[in-house]
């Protein structure tokens, strides 16, 4: 039995169809790619893999999933789970073992948030395994409430105008990251979790600590909602509907003509 057969056909369908309109808005996927999924054990990671299998006996095109997750070295982390999860979508999970726990210990500044080092960390982890993996991307489980999150955060403490991208190349220019999950709202993602039956994996961390920034933000959205039901919705459509012209930056001025 599929695990998605007992999400709502309806829910399915429309998580389906938004990754697919991701996938084809910024040209996500193509034929031969070989795709290295980040899989932390979270609701979204897991539903960003359930998805990404489905589309992929559905495409027309030819491509690979390699799920993977980094085993930090906390103690007992539920690798077990994931890769029973992963078999049960006939995937075969690649566990990288690292000595995270103990560099989180001896290398962690104080007053730093443990959970941002750890995550710099993994996504380093990740690009290691895709490298060694022959895989050219790799997806991750941000979805759209991260996305407005992240635009927020850095609007309120940072002063910048960024959010993310569903689509980037890293750095070293061989591996792009792909945020399939950018048009999903992450209460559909509770809901079509919970429906399918499938527990989420804790990091076992004995010190994480919660952002407490991105919870004000989600603390903020939450309350605006109330009286602007579709402020994340416009939001999100801010993120593709930039309008140069009318901002301050300096750079967009030096020839004359933003």
């Amino acid at each position: 039995m599929k695990l998605s057969n007992s999400i709502d056909p309806k829910l399915w369908r429309s998580l389906r169809n938004s990754v697919g309109r991701a996938i084809a808005d910024f040209g996500l996927i193509n034929h031969g790619d070989r795709i290295c999924v980040g899989l932390s054990g979270g609701k979204d990671s897991l539903l960003l893999l359930m998805l990404l299998r489905e589309l992929q006996q559905r495409a027309p095109i030819s491509y690979e999933l390699l799920p993977v997750t980094i085993d930090a070295g906390f103690e007992q982390f539920d690798t077990a789970a994931i890769r029973s999860f992963s078999e049960q979508l006939g995937l075969q999970l690649v566990v990288e073992q690292t000595e995270h726990a103990a560099l989180i210990n001896t290398k962690l500044r104080p007053g730093s948030s443990c959970c941002s080092f750890c995550a710099r960390l993994k996504r380093g982890a990740l690009y290691g395994a895709a490298r060694r993996l022959g895989c050219n991307l790799l997806a991750l489980g941000h979805h759209r409430d991260d996305f407005i999150e992240t635009l927020l955060l850095n609007q309120f403490f940072i002063g910048t105008l960024k959010a993310m991208a569903p689509r980037m190349l890293c750095d070293s220019g061989d591996i792009t990251v792909i945020r399939p999950l950018v048009y999903v709202a992450e209460e559909d993602i509770i809901t079509a979790v919970q429906q399918a039956g499938v527990s989420a994996v804790r990091c076992n961390c004995p010190v994480a600590d919660a952002d407490q920034q991105r919870q004000r933000m989600k603390q903020l959205l939450a309350s605006l909602e109330q009286e602007i039901p579709q402020i994340k919705n416009s939001l999100l459509a801010a993120l593709s509907n930039v309008q140069p012209r009318h901002l301050l930056d300096k750079n967009l001025y030096k020839d004359g003509t933003p």
